[in-house]
């Protein structure tokens, strides 16, 4: 089929296509960015032949590099401040949503609230709770799979990984969900009433994550070609890389686009939806789906798809990033982070630009969108050498878009060297850096001029940071791990910081010995409620006994103080405040208390 119009990067609608040490501050100079352009291809024909091409360039004695058909976690999310939100129809005054990195820009979780009901998706069983009676009002079926929830109005989006397996990459994928390997259900569901379905898309590829802004929902999902190699038991190396580009040849094109099923009806990935930057591997396709969540039934998602991965997605109200660094050629590009931007203002997904950066990526927390510049932190080299040949350091890079190129601006280097990143957040012109080895510098960065970022402060304590979160006053509140002064961690701790001054300070730290919590790397479990000051933090602790719970702390002007505990039974999963009361989920139960945890108001099964 003849697709004659080659899309232009700047104008390129996807779907609609019809075809330790000191710190250097400095202009960039990674060397030359590579062509990371998006264009479309003329014909199937043209797909199948490129495709072939690259994925041949790379075939290793074992099939293709970077296949991922085994289980999988979804990728974990990150976030920013809870919002008090001003209620209507019965809900309540105030509640605290899911801890977000931007706002307005709303992130899948387990746990969902709207302040009238609670709705959560976990095991096999979506449940919904009244707020106001505190009692289990509905339950839904959901199935097998890992489970993760948007709410609109009436209406919760049910985004669902199902996990296949598959052994050396070999598996069937002609259809979603009949084996093979991972794939996305997505459901959505009327909460009026008995919750009942009310539409469904099912596509043959794994889910990387997503974003809800103004009722529309943009999911990322990746797939990978499914191609049957020949495993040979004798020969050489070179031998199996031969015999597996002949595989390569003979594969057909549906086994690069993935299948879908959209309200029960089957279709596949167009050559259309599908773009490419000038290098690319031929080993996954990344797809940009989009939901209105506002209508009562899903469609077909309007696929936009790009012959890259993305392990790493941030979103704003305009924008959506996509980034991925697990290079296909080598050392060199596992060294390097390439960025793809597209404008999600409209209905369909519009690819904006790209660009990359040296290093790899912590998580989205990683990029930040500030007046129209893209700040990124990562980390290059090998932290975990001898100390006389450690090579690793950290930077910040600042890009700004310039047509179809994210085009460097500005770079701040020579961060934690011998180190690596453990949290970052950027807030305004200002960003935060944590790194480390045996100690934890904390860097405060000036993005003012983002040409010319500069190193502001530093404090280096034991320890880490692993999440920071931002207080009124100059605060910021930092969950991790203590640790000795030869680097060996000892447990939880929280720490308030004071970074409002030239050099940032710790005004308090509490300590859980032996502990962990959830929201060191999953921020939906941090809870922080500025009307009351209210922090709430799940953890776990093992030393002679488990024990389990949600900590309370009151956050003062200097000062933590551990205001009570509310153990729920299980690990606590989220908390969460509804009007002047706190909700604790775990697994098994939903507790509801005062503010203050000291009095259990309700306690419904789950």
């Amino acid at each position: 089929m003849r697709r004659s119009v080659l899309c232009l990067l700047t104008t390129l609608s996807l779907a609609g296509c019809t075809a330790g040490g000191g710190a250097i501050a400095d202009r960039p100079a990674p060397g030359p960015a590579p062509l990371l352009r998006l264009v479309s291809y003329d014909t199937c024909d043209d797909l199948l032949e490129s495709v072939r091409e690259a994925a041949k360039r790379v075939v290793t004695p074992w099939g293709l590099p970077g296949g991922d058909w085994g289980f999988r976690m979804p990728a974990a999310q990150s976030a920013t401040a809870d919002a008090a939100r001003a209620g209507g129809d019965g809900a309540a005054k105030s509640y605290s949503g899911t801890n977000t990195h931007e706002a307005g820009v709303d992130e899948p979780d387990i746990v969902k609230t709207d302040g009238r009901r609670i709705v959560t998706v976990l095991g096999d069983t979506l449940r919904v709770i009244d707020a106001t009676s505190r009692r289990a009002t509905g339950s839904l079926h959901l199935g097998n799979g890992l489970h993760q929830l948007f709410l609109q109005g009436d209406r919760a989006l049910v985004l669902t990984s199902v996990q296949g397996m598959a052994y050396g990459g070999i598996a069937d994928a002609r259809m979603p969900g009949r084996g093979g390997p991972s794939s996305t259900r997505l459901r959505l569901v009327d909460l009026v009433g008995e919750p009942r379905f009310t539409g469904q898309y099912e596509i043959g590829a794994e889910l990387t994550d997503a974003r809800l802004a103004g009722g529309t929902a943009r999911v990322v999902v990746t797939s990978h070609p499914m191609i049957d190699f020949t495993w040979l038991e004798k020969g050489t190396d070179a031998e199996r890389v031969a015999a597996n580009r002949k595989v390569i040849d003979s594969t057909p094109l549906e086994r690069w686009l993935p299948a879908y099923t959209a309200e029960g009806t089957g279709g596949r990935l167009d050559c259309g939806q599908v773009s490419r930057p000038a290098e690319f591997s031929g080993t996954s396709l990344v797809t940009v789906l989009s939901f209105d969540l506002n209508r009562a039934v899903l469609g077909d998602g309007l696929p936009a798809a790009v012959l890259a991965d993305a392990r790493t997605v941030y979103g704003t109200g305009g924008n959506l990033y996509l980034a991925h660094d697990e290079g296909w050629k080598g050392e060199q590009a596992k060294d390097r982070t390439e960025l793809y931007q597209f404008d999600v203002s409209g209905p369909r997904p519009v690819f904006a630009a790209s660009g990359s950066v040296p290093g790899w990526l912590l998580n989205q927390y990683s990029l930040s969108e500030h007046d129209g510049v893209l700040r990124v932190a990562t980390t290059t080299g090998q932290q975990w050498q001898r100390p006389r040949e450690q090579s690793s350091e950290s930077a910040v890079y600042t890009l700004r878009r310039d047509g179809g190129q994210l085009q460097p601006l500005g770079r701040l280097g020579g961060l934690g060297k011998g180190e690596r990143i453990h949290a970052v957040r950027f807030l305004g012109p200002t960003g935060y850096v944590v790194t480390f080895r045996q100690t934890d510098p904390l860097y405060t960065i000036d993005l003012r001029d983002p040409a010319r970022p500069v190193l502001a402060g530093e404090l280096k304590i034991p320890g880490y940071s692993s999440y920071l979160h931002p207080v009124a006053d100059g605060r910021l509140i930092g969950v991790g791990q203590d640790a000795t002064g030869q680097g060996r961690v000892t447990g939880l701790q929280v720490s308030l910081f004071d970074v409002g001054g030239a050099d940032p300070k710790r005004l308090d730290q509490e300590k859980i010995p032996h502990g962990w919590s959830e929201a060191e790397y999953d921020p939906h479990a941090f809870l922080y409620w500025p009307a009351t000051g209210l922090l709430v933090v799940p953890y776990a602790a093992y030393d002679q006994r488990e024990r389990t719970g949600a900590l309370l702390f009151r956050v003062g002007p200097g000062s933590l103080e551990k205001a009570g505990e509310v153990n729920p039974g299980g690990y606590p999963r989220r908390s969460l405040v509804i009007d002047d009361t706190l909700w604790v989920v775990s697994d098994a139960v939903a507790v509801a208390t005062t503010l203050s945890g000291t009095a259990e108001l309700a306690r419904v099964a789950l």
